[in-house]
Parts: structure tokens; C-alpha cells; sequence
């Protein structure tokens, strides 16, 4: 797989991201993988949903497409509001057994469940990756929020 390279027009100020394929570890069992890492801003959300529906289509993996872009979707837009305009990164492998979703944003500020009241506009997002993901967690210096979700038995 090659390098892909998008590109969205704001005003006049074009932001662009590279899609890199993710090699694996000679330790790690990953088949297949990519990695963006882009600028923030709220249009980059329904780009990289399409670039993860993208990529697991050609992984045969289309059957988790709404369950993982779902949970991209949280993540990054965590990421773009909470990352403090530092550069975000999304990193979707698949190992065989589990589908691993990684939104970088470079803060230190870890995030964490909110249970938010009926009236609140914000706020769900991690209750929603929680519900459906079998695991989710932040790496210990807060910079990194994951999920992950098994691949159904045979598609490995």
C-alpha cells in the first residue's frame, strides 16, 4: 500500500495530512494499518470516519465500519477540542484478532467518562466508545486515548 495524501480547503489556508501505511514490529502480529496525523480542525472529524470506512472496507472488515468510525468520530473530536491546537494523530490497526483505534492530541489531560445531565450538548462521547468497544483506555502520560474491539471469529 502507498502513501495517500488528502487535502481540505479552509478560507485560504490548505491543510493536508498524510495516510501512512503502519508496518509492523518484527514482535507484533499487526496484518494491516494506517496512520494520519493532521493539523486540528472540526471538518478533519468526517475525513478521517471516511479514510477509517475506507480502509476497512479493503481490509474485508466492513461489518465494524459503523461500531469503529463511530469511535473515531469521539476520539478525534476530542482530540481537535481538547488538544490545546497541538497536531493530532489517528492510528487504526488490525492484528488479526482486534481492531486498536489510537487518537494522539498531545495534551496531558487525560480523558476521562463524563455522565452528563439530559440539557447537556457535550459529554457523551467516551460513555458512547465505552458502551461499544470491548476495551478503551489512555496511555500513562495522557497524550494518547485507545480502543479496541474483537474481530469477529474467522476474518483474521
Amino acid at each position: 500500500m502507498t502513501a495517500e495524501q488528502t487535502m481540505t480547503v479552509t478560507g485560504t489556508m490548505a491543510l493536508t495530512a498524510e495516510v501512512t501505511p503502519v508496518t509492523p514490529a518484527a514482535d507484533q502480529a499487526a496484518v494491516c494499518g494506517f496512520e494520519v496525523v493532521f493539523l486540528p480542525a472540526d471538518s478533519r472529524v468526517g475525513q478521517m470516519r471516511r479514510i477509517t470506512t475506507a480502509h476497512l472496507q479493503d481490509w474485508d472488515l466492513a461489518e465494524l465500519s459503523d461500531t469503529a468510525t463511530l469511535a473515531v468520530s469521539e476520539l478525534v473530536t476530542n482530540a481537535v477540542r481538547h488538544g490545546q491546537g497541538k497536531p493530532v494523530g489517528l492510528r487504526v490497526t488490525s492484528s488479526g484478532h482486534e481492531l486498536r483505534i489510537e487518537v494522539t492530541d498531545g495534551s496531558q489531560e487525560r480523558a476521562r467518562l463524563r455522565y452528563s445531565d439530559q440539557g447537556d450538548e457535550g459529554g457523551r462521547g467516551l460513555l458512547l466508545v465505552d458502551a461499544l468497544m470491548d476495551r478503551w483506555g489512555v496511555s500513562p502520560d495522557g497524550t494518547v486515548t485507545w480502543c479496541s474491539i474483537a474481530i469477529p471469529e474467522g476474518r483474521s
